[in-house]
């Protein structure tokens, strides 16, 4: 028998738990070439500001030995060109179409979603309060509880569809700012973004980044991703969405056992354009292999 894949929310009820995460896979589009996008769960569109945004000097992504470091700065046409010009084509595609929503601050957070709620076919917003190679230093809102609940907050009381925090692994206690996302209002939680990193020339002595510091993805952060969402879904009563070294079925299913409701694949589709579907159909063998019916059952299931 087929294992059944399906995911369920609450606020969203998905075909199989993979989504294509955001600032990975463009504006879904992009991706049809090599792929069914009807196959996976559903896109998280690269990060909107307001405007349009060139982001951070080149350059601005260098490859480790296990991953990648990226400061592009979150690079965007904004969301009256994505409304215009994007989205009309993502309708009626047959998943799932998040956006990521940015801001210079609280405000132009609220704009963006203002704007948006005023268009169709959108399933919920992923509130990017976590990129790190924005700013110096990684600062970002979801490095505190008390930044983190206002701006969830605020973002909720404005929005007419379901809101996903996306957190910080830059911080000490990730149940304490998971617990502030939900006690704002988020629907749901997605856990991690990159790790602020450093990559340095030795010959010339100088960062390999313009921007000095980026985030790092990729297989390196994986173990760290899985003690973060493990820690985060013990500590909330809302979904967790876990991503961070996803490449197989396999680091799939492990972040469901940490507790993920669903998963977001990133760096992986820089390797492999139809990753996103290679592990769909990797859950679904594990699934078979190990006599699981749904998918959805393996969700929390660590023993410890």
């Amino acid at each position: 028998m087929t294992p059944d894949l399906a995911a369920d929310l609450g606020f969203l009820k998905l075909r199989n738990p993979v989504l294509a995460a955001s600032g990975t896979f463009g504006y879904g589009l992009e991706f049809a070439p090599f792929m069914n996008l009807t196959d996976i769960g559903g896109i998280v569109v690269k990060g909107l500001y307001f405007g349009p945004r060139e982001g951070n000097p080149p350059p601005r992504l260098v490859e480790t030995a296990s991953g990648l470091i990226n400061a592009i700065g979150l690079q965007g046409v904004g969301v009256e060109a994505f409304a215009a010009e994007i989205l009309p084509k993502l309708r009626g595609i047959g998943t799932a179409v998040i956006v990521n929503v940015c801001g210079a601050d609280d405000d132009e957070y609220l704009r963006v979603i203002e704007f948006l709620d005023r268009q169709e076919g959108l399933a919920a917003y992923e509130l990017n309060i976590s990129c790190p190679n924005v700013k110096k230093n990684g600062a970002c809102p979801a490095l505190r509880p008390d930044t983190t609940r206002t701006l969830v907050a605020r973002c909720k009381a404005r929005s007419r569809r379901p809101l996903i925090a996306k957190l910080s692994p830059n911080v000490a206690d990730i149940a304490e700012i998971a617990r502030a996302a939900e006690d704002g209002g988020a629907d749901a939680v997605s856990l991690i973004n990159t790790l602020l990193a450093l990559a340095i020339d030795a010959r010339t002595r100088r960062p390999k980044l313009a921007n000095v510091y980026g985030g790092l993805s990729g297989p390196a952060i994986k173990p760290i991703a899985l003690r973060l969402v493990h820690q985060a879904a013990a500590a909330v009563s809302i979904p967790v969405i876990g991503l961070g070294g996803i490449a197989s079925g396999e680091d799939a299913v492990e972040f469901m056992i940490a507790g993920a409701a669903a998963v977001q694949v990133g760096t992986a589709n820089f390797v492999d354009p139809a990753a996103t579907v290679r592990i769909v159909r990797q859950i679904s063998e594990f699934c078979e292999r190990e006599n699981i019916a749904h998918s959805a059952d393996l969700v929390g299931t660590l023993k410890t």
